[in-house]
């Protein structure tokens, strides 16, 4: 989908290259590349040489051409054949070629930025998925430049802050998944299948997704649902069956044009048992007392320091085996990360998720998971799915 283009975003980016004395990073990972040219890749093959000075070069698969002119920010896309009749090797090294070409033809050789620790890479939009680096990629750059350097943290660091597109790109995958929430509530039974109301919620945001409001070009759901006493820490959504008057848990991730949501919600189809809203009840005082605490200039360890405490004192110490606050943007999982043994504080622009939970012995609890947006005076809530799902 073509977006304006972000001038606050790039023209923080050619800041930063130029505190750091850098020419020009390259890139390949797909959030990288969407986050640098507004172009999300098909096939994780793609690449971009984005210049401290300069206007950045998109080399893309031949057959993604016309859309990556048409939705780049960058005047200069250039095409590599995806199949060549006569090279057979990955179309990755007809990239990096073109990728090298670049930098020798604008005279960027002198200190580059390359994604050197991000040896694995988020999906491509295509099919999900991944992509890995070879050894040989980095060591070619490492021949054209006079200096090598590790672009991903600098990357991190400026991506931990929104700007107010990427804000309004995020909002609508949170409206989608809303939609989709919403859809489930409606439709669930008890007796059906985890699976069925996976594929349910799924479909429904692909299906409304696409096109939505005129400003989303592709949309998908990827979820994980569990009920009653299959509830448990990330294990896969299976056959079992819905159980009326307890939870159906709803990990779910939703991607609009690349930017991604980190939630989770729950159903219940019938009211809820007084065990589970005692349990429910204990998870949201934990829950509003971390979102209290955030606000620009906060701890972020803060977050892991309160759910901790807070779910200790419920009767649960030791909970839950998972993070429990992590940055949200051009990935579902992304820095910053709240640690209470780390440093780092809440900025105004990040998007933090915020997921406590609570797990029982042999099966069943609950998971709280929003999406939030750090302000100078707190937060704001980005999913208007509610926490407390008796109340919808």
């Amino acid at each position: 989908m073509g977006y304006p283009v972000d001038t606050l975003k790039l023209d923080r980016v050619r800041r930063a290259l130029d505190e750091n004395h850098l020419d020009a990073v390259v890139v390949r990972a797909p959030d990288n590349v969407l986050y640098l040219t507004n172009y999300w890749p098909m096939k994780g093959y793609d690449l971009v040489v984005f210049p401290q000075e300069g206007e950045p070069v998109l080399l893309v698969i031949e057959p993604q051409l016309a859309e990556a002119r048409h939705t780049a920010w960058t005047g200069d896309v250039r095409a590599f054949r995806f199949y060549h009749p006569s090279d057979p090797r990955p179309p990755t090294e007809r990239a990096l070629e073109m990728g090298l070409e670049v930098l020798r033809e604008r005279g960027w050789t002198g200190r580059v930025g390359v994604e050197l620790s991000q040896n694995s890479q988020i999906c491509d939009r295509m099919v999900g998925e991944p992509t890995v680096y070879t050894q040989r990629y980095f060591e070619a750059f490492r021949v054209a430049a006079r200096e090598v350097v590790d672009a991903t943290p600098l990357l991190a660091g400026l991506r931990a802050i929104k700007t107010p597109q990427e804000i309004e790109r995020m909002r609508l995958a949170n409206e989608l998944a809303a939609l989709g929430m919403e859809y489930a509530r409606e439709h669930i039974r008890p007796g059906m299948k985890e699976s069925e109301v996976a594929a349910m919620i799924e479909g429904h945001i692909h299906s409304v997704g696409v096109g939505y409001r005129g400003k989303v070009e592709m949309a998908r759901a990827f979820t994980l649902v569990w009920s009653g006493p299959g509830i448990a820490t990330f294990t896969p959504t299976s056959h079992r069956p819905v159980v009326e008057n307890e939870p159906t848990l709803v990990e779910i991730w939703v991607s609009a044009d690349g930017y991604w949501t980190d939630l989770t919600k729950n159903i219940v189809p019938g009211k809820l048992t007084p065990r589970y809203n005692t349990l429910l009840e204990q998870l949201l005082e934990i829950f509003q007392r971390a979102i209290a605490a955030c606000r620009d200039g906060a701890p972020l360890g803060e977050i892991d320091r309160i759910i901790r405490e807070g779910i200790a004192e419920a009767g649960y110490p030791g909970q839950p085996s998972h993070p429990v606050g992590h940055g949200v943007g051009a990935r579902a999982h992304e820095p910053p990360y709240c640690h209470q043994a780390a440093p780092g504080a809440m900025r105004a622009g990040m998007v933090l998720a915020i997921e406590p939970g609570i797990y029982w012995e042999g099966g069943g609890g609950l998971r709280l998971e929003d999406n939030f947006l750090i302000t100078a005076e707190g937060c704001e809530k980005l999913c208007s799915y509610p926490d407390d799902f008796r109340t919808v």
